[in-house]
């Protein structure tokens, strides 16, 4: 005989509601990748790249145009024992003598290098805020805890061995300093837009006066996202003139490049490519405008990435780290008018990008 069960003795099968687990943000260490073997002269600039860290589209701001105003004698730049040594006629001028994390605010406005390695990574940002907001970039690794340093840094032979020349985004004055780099190759060439421009005929000048291009980043985080990289700000599209005006110089420069570039605004797209294409290799094939900088541990450069273009020459196959760090203020919206002169003025002493060996 069956036994009778009572209902309120029957047990009964509830299913848990699960709590989400909370997975904790993907980081990835290039200290931890090299495990015990870490040879770099500076542990604590090793790049990070946390996929939890996000930031909100870039928004306008009121900036200061510290070269507007500056001494163009450079009586508080070029202190009694420095000394300046132009690179090429046209591109780059070496400075030695000056120790510039000690400049008064006159001289940080006359603009140089600044001997960056030995200070610590805040006093670094300290010193390059004073000439804009900093740029966090989307896409690159940065030493753990401050996100404002994009850092350069290959280690062994990964990775494809590329040339180009980015100026992308309009940012401002750009300092790059040496941590580690091989003891022959890894040099940086530099390009003079604002004398990529001056070459070009009356009749082409007036033409790109009043253009628009296309500059899309979107290209550049697809690809971190293939590699499983980080993107920390979703990427845009923006239009930028082909010309721009230099705001403290009223030089005038192109503002081009292939990584960035897309389209010219209002052209048929082979009319675009047509000039675009002209416009690239008029700007990489001009060796009479072209500066070439090697580095040292210890070397900074300084350049304003609204007339300058740079491109890292991959040429070393034997394995040793290339490590530098970058820290880039951004300045205002590109200017299209407004012709003021004072600091990269042709009577200048001065060419950009800037060297010093510390």
């Amino acid at each position: 005989m069956t036994p009778k069960l009572d209902a309120e003795n029957i047990p009964i099968s509830v299913q848990a509601n699960p709590q989400p687990i909370k997975e904790k943000p993907r980081v990835r260490r290039a200290i931890d990748e090299e495990g015990d073997r870490v040879t770099a002269s500076s542990p604590h600039y090793l790049p990070i790249w946390d996929h939890s860290q996000k930031y909100e589209p870039l928004q306008p701001f009121e900036h200061i145009e510290h070269g507007k105003g500056a001494d163009p004698g450079f009586k508080d730049l070029l202190t009694e024992g420095s000394k300046l040594q132009h690179l090429t006629p046209t591109t780059g001028s070496e400075v030695t003598g000056v120790q510039l994390s000690k400049l008064s605010d006159a001289g940080k406005d006359q603009l140089a290098l600044l001997d960056l390695t030995d200070l610590p990574i805040q006093d670094a940002l300290d010193f390059g805020g004073y000439f804009g907001r900093h740029h966090i970039h989307p896409t690159s690794g940065s030493p753990e805890g401050y996100p404002e340093l994009h850092m350069v840094h290959r280690n062994g032979n990964s990775g494809d061995l590329t040339h180009y020349w980015p100026n992308g985004l309009p940012l401002g004055t750009t300092f790059l300093y040496a941590l580690d780099v091989p003891q022959v190759g890894g040099d940086t060439a530099f390009v003079n837009q604002v004398e990529a421009y001056n070459r070009l005929s009356p009749l082409l000048k007036d033409r790109l006066h009043g253009l628009k291009a296309v500059h899309s980043g979107v290209e550049q985080s697809e690809f971190s996202r293939k590699l499983g990289g980080v993107v920390r700000r979703e990427p845009i599209t923006s239009e930028h003139p082909i010309v721009r005006t230099h705001p403290a110089t009223g030089q005038k420069a192109l503002y081009v490049n292939s990584v960035f570039t897309r389209s010219i605004v209002g052209f048929k797209n082979e009319e675009s490519e047509a000039l675009l294409n002209f416009l690239y290799n008029h700007i990489s094939r001009g060796i009479d405008y072209q500066a070439r900088v090697r580095w040292a541990p210890g070397t900074v450069v300084i350049w304003d990435n609204r007339v300058a273009s740079h491109s890292a020459i991959i040429d070393w196959t034997t394995g040793e780290r290339r490590h530098l760090a970058r820290i880039t203020p951004r300045p205002s919206r590109a200017q299209t008018h407004e012709a003021r002169r004072i600091f990269h003025s042709t009577e200048s002493n001065f060419q950009f990008p800037l060297k010093m060996e510390l």
